[in-house]
């Protein structure tokens, strides 16, 4: 036994199995406080190019009015409405086209009664007239230009500010950034945005058994799908993956690879109670192992703690259970250090069960389902080893904690994978 390990007693867990399992909503209250209490990570200015998909930082107020000026919003006759205020059909009034105004072009020369000028869409309203006549409201008769109906006085103009006000709240902080809102920035004159650093993420897939990815299967090795289903999953919650390779069953490695640069830590393999199982043990002698082993099914062997004052995440190597253990604990940590929301990234909706689903009272599972239109059931094969059960599925529902399952016909909430 190392010296660490002797001077903490309980830290070495291996082959002694779990002294208890917590509950699940026990687990996410010491996430949610240590979350709290390290709070969103600082923040970076970027190039609007590269800013769809980020959290903003800041609160963003417009300094400028959209537009700033007063524009057509018809193709067809700038004039004063008063000029043509008992035109018709039966009584066309002819008007002066004295110039021609298109979009960036402003004419400033004198309009005088019962003088227009043609204007497009978009284009910049002269000094001196009111309103815009649509060209379908026109007639041209020997080559002049005829009103043939009235309008109001500034009918079909865009006013100053329209769209937005100097002063206007554009977005909120915390907001993540839609194609949308990449538009609104660049009509205000950003360039740049100011947004929350993405959470470096250090991926340390254990396992002497594992091939890199890749790889055919071949012998007894069996090929790493954790870590590209990490990277993947990490990303998509505004993370930076980091995932050099796998790491030996080797203390040493281990360490290392545990106390690499990163905002937070998650491993994969090497979680549970077995002989090779590092990972526990390693933590609690160098950092704070403050869960270990949780009351759900599959990823009962989590763990959660901190080294050097970043969280760690020990998930299972089973590939559903990583998955599902990603999913509750370290999806929504990396969510939360970046800014965003600590929520499910899943849609929701409601079906019926046609297939009893059991569930012991004391543990929350997780159960992939199939769904048929309006109904839904749990899929046949469903292991924590058995990842196709998550491609094969097209969602899955949460049987609590205090629940025994649900009887066939139950309504119930399932979310969507996609």
């Amino acid at each position: 036994m190392s010296d660490a390990t002797s001077k903490h007693p309980n830290a070495d867990v291996r082959m002694r199995g779990f002294a208890e399992r917590i509950t699940v909503e026990k687990a996410l209250a010491w996430l949610d406080a240590e979350l709290a209490r390290q709070g969103t990570l600082g923040s970076e200015t970027i190039s609007l190019d590269d800013a769809a998909g980020r959290v903003l930082a800041v609160e963003v107020v417009s300094e400028v009015n959209v537009p700033n000026f007063q524009r057509a919003m018809m193709d067809g006759y700038a004039l004063r409405a008063t000029d043509i205020a008992k035109a018709s059909a039966d009584n066309a009034i002819p008007l002066e086209v004295v110039a021609e105004c298109t979009p960036g072009q402003y004419h400033d020369g004198e309009i005088r009664p019962g003088q227009a000028i043609r204007i497009m869409t978009g284009a910049p309203l002269p000094a001196g007239v009111d309103s815009v006549l649509p060209v379908e409201h026109t007639t041209v008769v020997d080559e002049q230009v005829h009103a043939v109906r009235s309008l109001e006085t500034g009918k079909n103009l865009g006013s100053v500010g329209e769209d937005i006000r100097g002063g206007d709240t554009l977005l909120p902080k915390g907001r993540v950034l839609r194609p949308q809102d990449i538009g609104v920035l660049s009509s205000v004159g950003h360039a740049q945005v100011e947004v929350v650093c993405r959470p470096r993420v250090r991926i340390v897939v254990t396992g002497n058994e594992l091939l890199p990815a890749g790889k055919k299967p071949q012998g007894h090795a069996i090929v790493d799908a954790n870590g590209p289903m990490l990277e993947t999953l990490v990303a998509r919650d505004g993370g930076v993956p980091h995932h050099p390779g796998i790491v030996p069953d080797d203390r040493d490695a281990i360490r290392a690879a545990i106390e690499d640069d990163a905002d937070l830590v998650i491993t994969s393999g090497g979680s549970s109670v077995g002989q090779e199982d590092h990972v526990p043990t390693l933590l609690a002698e160098h950092g704070e192992l403050a869960i270990h082993g949780v009351a759900m099914r599959p990823a009962a062997p989590i763990g959660i703690g901190t080294l050097k004052g970043r969280l760690v995440v020990l998930l299972p190597g089973n590939p559903v259970a990583c998955l599902w253990g990603y999913d509750l604990i370290a999806g929504r940590a990396i969510r939360s250090l970046g800014g965003r929301t600590k929520d499910w990234p899943y849609r929701k909706t409601t079906k019926t069960l046609t297939r009893e689903i059991k569930s012991p009272v004391g543990r929350l599972d997780y159960v992939r389902v199939t769904i048929d239109g309006d109904q839904f059931e749990p899929v046949k094969s469903s292991g924590a080893s058995v990842l196709s059960s998550t491609t094969r599925a097209d969602g899955f529902v949460v049987v609590p904690t205090e629940s025994e399952g649900h009887a066939p016909g139950a309504r119930l909430s399932v979310f969507l994978y996609d």
